[in-house]
């Protein structure tokens, strides 16, 4: 009973911290830092704190795919930018639902191009549904950039549905996947930034310190390595199911949390849209799966797979509403 009620405390943390993911994303352009700088925040947090977990990560890359790593790196980088443009022209309502809230879509198609992975009735369902509520935020929409901002968030939902594809085939342990994602990001930010490719308040000083260390803390340590270890020891304690499921509601709280913090009105429409794609994150969570027996595949759910989420303790290191299939 103590494990599963620190289990459930953590779980509530988990989707906590999830949701300020959504909110600080949205709220970086009223901050007085740019997106390459709390990227770089972001990610280097992680890197400092795991430090001395660095030189047996180096070693274990060794015996990892480039493809592998490719799909873990999109994650990273590519994954939050794409995030913050889209925030940036929609709304947090709207990251916190259509980024977790699609990739059980892009999973499951991605795993039926590449390896014809059927998918069971229930699970199709709950697709449908999820589907649906994508067609029902498009279609409440009138702005322009607020289209094209829908579109980058689903394209960030679908690279972090290749990450999590990632997640399934990788032999890294859980330190070595946060590193493995978060060394290279750290990196290509601060390239980006000295080099004035993209814009940089660190860089020229005129950033908030205050600002600083309220991103740091959030995105840094709260999204970066909290989450990680709280989701983690909540499916542990509590099973995969229910912690995933569970994670459904993150994008119902950054919902309510916007609406004093960003001024941002739940419509009719986003209403209709959290409800059909949380619904469809639920049900897609705890719906049975179903695969062709004799597919072939890369570490199909069995032992292989089993293996790698042992050592991943069931967790998607940086923090998405997961379904272990997602994030």
């Amino acid at each position: 009973m103590r494990a599963r009620l620190i289990g459930a405390v953590a779980l509530v943390a988990a989707v906590v911290l999830w949701s300020s993911f959504a909110l600080t994303v949205r709220g970086i352009g009223s901050s007085s830092l740019t997106s390459i700088d709390v990227a770089f925040l972001r990610f280097a947090a992680p890197v400092v704190i795991l430090a001395p977990w660095l030189p047996r990560t180096v070693r274990a890359l060794r015996g990892e795919r480039i493809s592998v790593l490719l799909m873990l790196a999109i994650g990273g980088l590519p994954h939050f930018l794409l995030s913050a443009l889209g925030g940036r022209l929609t709304s947090a309502a709207l990251i916190g639902l259509l980024i977790p809230g699609t990739v059980p879509l892009f999973v499951a198609v991605i795993l039926y191009l590449r390896w014809r992975e059927r998918i069971s009735p229930r699970r199709l369902i709950a697709l449908a549904a999820i589907t649906t509520g994508i067609a029902a935020t498009a279609m409440q929409t009138t702005s322009t950039a607020t289209t094209a901002g829908i579109g980058i968030l689903l394209t960030a939902g679908c690279t972090w549905a290749v990450y999590t594809i990632g997640l399934r085939q990788t032999g890294l342990g859980l330190t070595g996947v946060v590193l493995a994602v978060c060394t290279p990001a750290t990196i290509t930010a601060a390239l980006l930034a000295a080099s004035a490719t993209m814009p940089s308040h660190l860089m020229t000083g005129t950033a908030g310190i205050s600002d600083v260390l309220l991103f740091t803390g959030f995105q840094g340590i709260g999204t970066g390595l909290l989450s990680t270890l709280c989701y983690a020891y909540a499916v542990r304690a509590l099973g995969s199911n229910l912690a995933a499921t569970a994670g459904a509601i993150s994008p119902v709280l950054t919902a309510l949390i916007a609406i004093p913090l960003f001024d941002e009105p739940i419509t009719p429409g986003v209403s209709a849209a959290l409800t059909l794609i949380v619904t469809g994150v639920t049900v897609f969570n705890i719906a049975p799966r179903h695969r062709e027996n004799g597919s072939k595949r890369p570490l199909p759910a069995g032992r292989a797979l089993d293996r790698t989420r042992s050592k991943m303790n069931g967790m998607p290191p940086t923090g998405a509403a997961s379904t272990t299939e997602v994030a």
